[in-house]
């Protein structure tokens, strides 16, 4: 796991994956591996030299949405940090919850305003 407060992922939102994977793809040399996520579109892993380096989230699914970067810190514990954070001024604008075999995570918006996502993988053997 990466250490506390460190950035553990993160992941472009976006409704023009094509434009993105060829553009990255071209970019940086990256090829992307798809997940089905029912209901919601794809999700792509970009892949560096065979190891995951950050996502792609299809926001097809929600018209309107922003296209942006969005960034995981890590965590040693999702709740007991969310309680820390809006101990210390942030707003909790998604609970915790759990991804299945990724990991749990939350979303907040820290005093400044910047809004942030902590995340603690799932124990992997």
């Amino acid at each position: 796991m990466a250490k506390q407060g460190t950035v553990a992922w993160s992941e472009l939102m976006t409704t023009e994956v094509a434009q993105a994977k060829e553009f990255y793809g071209k970019t940086l040399g990256l090829n992307f591996t798809g997940f089905d996520r029912t209901g919601e579109g794809n999700y792509w892993v970009a892949m560096a030299d065979g190891d995951a380096a950050w996502g792609i989230m299809d926001m097809s699914s929600r018209p309107g949405a922003p296209t942006g970067w969005f960034t995981y810190l890590a965590v040693d514990d999702v709740d007991a940090r969310v309680v820390a954070a809006t101990g210390a001024g942030g707003t909790l604008l998604m609970p915790a919850f759990d991804v299945p075999s990724v990991g749990r995570i939350a979303v907040l918006k820290d005093p400044t305003g910047a809004v942030i996502g902590l995340f603690k993988p799932t124990d992997r053997p």
